[in-house]
This record gives structure tokens, C-alpha cells and sequence, in this order.
């Protein structure tokens, strides 16, 4: 089994290693401190799906750097990880935010009411709803 010998890294992949790390770092606090600030949960979920995305992308940029240059090959496994947050995160803040908008029309909550068949893109009638002709303008419900 081949061992790993740690070489030291040229100037210019340290100062991008450590670039990328601190601006992924950065990304992930902003998105924890904006969770903490935001007053309602609904502007609470952005910030940290965001800045946890962001700063994934950016640790592994940093990574791939690192381990590229010490292994005298590309490293992109790294990518694996980012593409399962990538996938991930999104999903989940969907999820958290129907859950949560679904809760708040059964206790009468400040959000805007469904409209009947918004899901299946119906219309109020039960109709499929038709994309606005070219050249008009959308109406708006009174």
C-alpha cells in the first residue's frame, strides 16, 4: 500500500487553497448568521440553504486544489459531495417550505391562499389553464 507523502505546496496553490477556504467559510456563516436574524421562518430558510451551498462549491474548489497538487493528479472526488449537497439542499428547503406554508393555512397565518388547482394547473373552474396569447397582456384577478 503506497504511502502518502505530504510535499509542500507551490505559493500560488496555497494562496488559492486558502482563498477558496475562507470564502466558502465565509459563505457558511453568512448563511448561519442569517438565520439567526431573520424574523419569520419563511426568510429564515434561504440564507442557510444558500450560504451551506456556497460554501460547499467553494470547500471544494479549495480541496480539489489541495489535493490535486499533492497527489500530481486531478482530484475530483471531492465533487461527489458537492453534487449530493447540490441535489439535496434544494429538495429539502422545497419540503420544509410546503410543510411549513401548509401549516400556516391551517392556522389561519399571514401567507397567501392557495388557488384552486395551482398544483395541477388548473384554473379556478377546474379548467387546464392557457398560456397568455403573444401579444397580450396576463389579466389581473380583481
Amino acid at each position: 500500500m503506497p504511502e502518502f507523502v505530504a510535499v509542500p505546496l507551490p505559493l500560488w496553490a496555497e494562496i488559492v487553497t486558502a482563498v477558496f477556504a475562507v470564502v466558502g467559510a465565509a459563505f457558511a456563516a453568512i448563511g448561519s448568521f442569517g438565520l439567526v436574524r431573520m424574523p419569520t421562518f419563511f426568510r429564515r430558510i434561504h440564507t442557510p440553504t444558500l450560504g451551506a451551498t456556497a460554501g460547499v462549491w467553494c470547500m471544494t474548489l479549495a480541496t480539489i486544489v489541495y489535493f490535486s497538487m499533492q497527489g500530481a493528479n486531478l482530484f475530483l472526488h471531492a465533487v461527489l459531495i458537492t453534487l449530493f449537497i447540490a441535489l439535496t439542499a434544494p429538495v429539502t428547503t422545497i419540503f420544509l417550505m410546503r410543510a411549513a406554508l401548509f401549516r400556516e393555512r391551517q392556522k389561519d397565518g399571514d401567507v397567501p391562499q392557495a388557488h384552486p388547482g395551482d398544483e395541477l394547473g388548473l384554473d379556478g373552474e377546474g379548467r387546464p389553464r392557457q398560456p397568455p396569447q403573444r401579444g397580450t397582456s396576463v389579466p389581473t384577478p380583481d
